[in-house]
């Protein structure tokens, strides 16, 4: 599914971002979009969450991925 593979791809926009954070103390979204109270980083940052939350249901779903290519 396409909103599966977008949640994924913010997920992991927002766990690089998170590791930075932790290993260099750089917020990469908020220095591409103007801080951490702007905007566009807190549109950023709330797309990331809702995201997350999307790829929970990942977890609960019993998808055989075979039957989804045929």
């Amino acid at each position: 599914m396409i909103m599966d593979k977008i949640a994924l791809v913010l997920a992991i926009i927002g766990g690089l971002n998170w590791g930075s954070i932790g290993i260099f103390g750089f917020d990469f979204v908020a220095f591409a979009f103007g801080g951490q109270t702007g905007a566009i980083s807190r549109v950023v940052y709330t797309l990331v969450g809702l995201s997350a939350i999307w790829c929970i249901s990942l977890l609960f779903r019993d998808h055989d991925t075979i039957d989804e290519r045929a």
